[in-house]
């Protein structure tokens, strides 16, 4: 045991493993324990209450709440939302793209009360560990990580019996899926995922659970975008949190932004989750219409080709590398234009969008008209523009000896 008698600051959610981390740290590392909770979306009034209680009844000597939302959209969703960012084509980074951010609350926390140790509840099966870490290690290469469930191979069963031998408080038991909420959305995990084959039951839908069961009737809405952010729901102005949060209950009472990603984990192995994001699915579904609508097929290639390479960096828990500094420095300057509206219509399991207008349209800017007449164009500029296009075509039929 060290001479260090700073409190060890923990990441904790209030399930099983953060549960089992306090009184662990406490009685193995003789310092006391503070618990942070960096808030990115999920937590309502009465569940922030709950941690409080239940990370006190640990023996924690405070506990953190920092509401983060705002800070989460502003330093990582926006870009997800200007590049467009499906991981898979499919999946919408719902959870894991917040842990850069928690990280440097963590390292911020551990600064103001100056704390040389900042601990995880993560286990050595997940990506979380290594983005947790990644981001710690790259802000303050000082502080010391520890992950106590991780380097020790705790299991289920060995925690609860610690908890229950120290006659401390269990987490809720008695549901057979992981859920995890964020702002970005919900990912669940259970027995189904665990291999490739079979979707999770209808009601381990979290979201939208009576979707298909007690279908929503037909209906038609608008979003807003200005310089790529997203302003307003069917006409009312909202701060983005709030629209964020409208547009979940919205499009998930249709069951809109359903899905099972399979994919690539940090580590290098395959990983399956399901996940509900009808936020991030309708906004991102909405604004790349819209961009379609503004910026130059060249734009969208370019912009495509760097936001792939900015979600493996924030799947990986690297947005703190100087590298995503530079695509966000990009991504910025490609929604100068991007403002306008999009309508859509939703119903049970069909997003379909309607039509987008913009005062920056490159559609309303040429005087042709698609398939009906030319414009800035003659008949004998087109035919010459055909012949010039085919002539690399021309040439290699023509080396080939045909």
């Amino acid at each position: 045991m060290s001479n260090d008698n700073s409190p060890i600051i923990l990441a904790f959610s209030g399930g099983l493993d953060t549960s089992f981390c306090v009184p662990w740290l406490k009685e193995n590392y003789g310092r006391d324990v503070i618990t942070a909770c960096v808030d990115t979306g999920g937590i309502d009034a009465a569940a922030a209450v709950a941690l409080e209680k239940r990370a006190m009844a640990l023996g924690a000597i405070e506990h953190i709440l920092i509401d983060a939302k705002q800070d989460f959209f502003d330093s990582v969703i926006r870009y997800l939302i200007a590049g467009n960012v499906l991981r898979g084509q499919a999946y919408p980074l719902c959870v894991g793209a917040e842990r850069g951010l928690q990280a440097a609350r963590l390292a911020q926390i551990a600064a103001e009360r100056g704390a040389t140790t900042v601990a995880h509840g993560c286990t050595a099966a997940g990506n979380d560990q290594v983005r947790f870490e990644v981001a710690l290690r790259t802000l303050s290469p000082g502080l010391e990580v520890l992950a106590p469930v991780r380097d020790n191979n705790w299991v289920r069963d060995e925690q609860l019996a610690y908890l229950e031998t120290h006659k401390l408080p269990l987490p809720s038991q008695g549901s057979a899926y992981s859920i995890n909420r964020g702002l970005w959305g919900i990912t669940i995990g259970g027995q189904e995922t665990l291999t490739s084959d079979g979707s999770i039951p209808e009601s381990a839908w979290v979201l939208s659970a009576s979707a298909f069961s007690a279908p929503q009737a037909p209906s038609n809405h608008t979003l807003e975008f200005a310089a790529g952010i997203p302003v307003a729901l069917d006409g009312n102005s909202l701060p983005t949190v709030e629209l964020i949060e409208q547009l979940e209950d919205l499009a998930g009472s249709y069951g809109i932004g359903r899905g099972i990603h399979l994919g690539d984990t940090v580590l290098g192995t395959k990983g399956r989750v399901a996940f509900e994001a009808p936020a991030a699915i309708t906004l991102i579904t909405a604004h790349r219409e819209l961009e379609k609508l503004v910026l130059s097929g060249q734009q969208m290639r370019i912009k495509d080709s760097v936001s792939a390479v900015y979600g493996d960096l924030v799947h990986e828990g690297k947005q703190l590398d100087l590298a995503c500094d530079d695509i966000e420095a990009m991504l910025t300057s490609s929604q100068k234009r991007v403002t306008g509206t999009v309508s859509f219509s939703l119903r049970p399991g069909q997003l379909f969008i309607e039509g987008t207008s913009s005062p920056h349209s490159l559609l309303a800017a040429t005087k042709g008209v698609y398939g009906e007449s030319a414009g800035e164009w003659t008949a004998t500029d087109a035919l010459g523009y055909a012949r010039i296009l085919s002539l690399p075509g021309s040439l290699q039929t023509r080396a080939a000896g045909k």
